[in-house]
């Protein structure tokens, strides 16, 4: 277990070297650069010569990469282009709205999707099973920016339920520990910030955890399925187990893999549907920052450490996701 613990931590050190190589190149060869970026409309030749030399973008490239590298291990992304704040800082402020985001949709997706796949699985052919695969189409294919808007037409301003946009009313006097506003009311016990910020946190969970349920529900039906099918699990039935016993630990656990690993993938890719997710409900998270950073005078320093910070947190899901095959399938423990 140990050696596999210590291989996926060599891969992922080579991964991010790989990726920070790449993102390095890229930035600075995209239409404008950093100079111009920095620069704005006072650019003009002389400030330019200045300024190239200022940030050492005459030396070799290799040296650039170096110095960068030797940057990145301390912690140093630079200040953002925009604010002029450091870009952790830029960074840290955004980060908690958008885990908040991503781990409620999380837990929707994984709470509604495993067990619609299985019940979809055990009904094959019957009602539920044609809802659901309609259902996953359906939550497949529909746009989520278009859902979301959606959503709020439906919700906040015809049946006024939920609130438009935000993370917390405003005028609400809570107190900001973590950045993580559920946490923070639970720490402090302002239950009423708490609620208001469960409040605000439905609907773009809900939109954000369409694509994941949808896929989470196929998966599981189709390796419920497979698992249906095996001889161990008609075995287990002619032997008179209990059906708990064969749903929980024949059926269910065998059929857990591809599942998990669906989960890993699509944990990690929500980076990618919170940036309209947030761009729709005003949410202020990474996804909002992301695109400010490209649309917004092209903040490179602050994009280049969201790229790689998106890249470290792939990795890193995945990474658990291969540890906790361990614990699923014992066969994994002795390769």
């Amino acid at each position: 277990m140990l050696r596999v613990i210590v291989r996926r931590l060599l891969q992922l050190v080579v991964t991010l070297i790989g990726l920070s190589a790449l993102v390095f190149i890229w930035l600075r060869n995209l239409p404008g650069g950093p100079i111009e970026a920095l620069l704005g409309e006072r650019a003009t030749p002389e400030r330019r010569a200045l300024l190239t030399k200022a940030l050492g973008y005459d030396q070799p490239i290799l040296v650039q990469y170096a110095k960068f590298m030797q940057r990145l291990v301390t912690g140093d992304f630079g200040n953002s282009i925009r604010s002029g704040d450091p870009v952790t800082e830029v960074i840290g402020r955004a980060f908690p709205a958008t885990v908040e985001l991503a781990a409620a949709a999380m837990i929707i997706a994984i709470g509604l999707g495993v067990p619609l796949g299985y019940l979809a699985a055990r009904h094959r052919g019957r009602l539920l099973d044609n809802l659901s695969i309609g259902g996953t189409l359906l939550g497949i294919s529909i746009p989520i920016f278009f859902l979301g808007y959606l959503l709020k037409d439906v919700f906040t301003q015809n049946m006024h339920l939920f609130p438009p946009s935000g993370r917390i009313s405003t005028g609400l006097d809570n107190t900001d520990i973590t950045g993580f506003f559920v946490l923070d009311g639970l720490l402090t016990r302002e239950f009423d910030a708490t609620g208001d910020a469960l409040w605000h946190l439905i609907l773009p969970a809900i939109t954000l955890a369409t694509i994941p349920l949808a896929v989470i529900v196929r998966i599981t039906r189709a390796s419920v399925l497979d698992v249906l099918n095996e001889d161990y699990v008609r075995t287990a039935e002619a032997k008179g187990l209990r059906h708990k016993t064969i749903r929980g630990r024949h059926i269910l656990r065998n059929g857990l893999l591809p599942v998990v690993t669906t989960i890993g993938l699509q944990t990690g890719a929500l980076l990618s549907g919170a940036v309209l997710t947030e761009r729709v409900y005003n949410w202020g998270g990474l996804g909002t920052l992301i695109y400010d950073s490209i649309s917004g005078g092209r903040d490179y320093p602050v994009l280049q450490a969201l790229i790689l910070l998106a890249a470290l947190v792939f990795v890193l899901v995945n990474l658990l996701v291969d540890l906790s095959y361990a614990f699923i399938d014992p066969r994994v423990r002795v390769r």
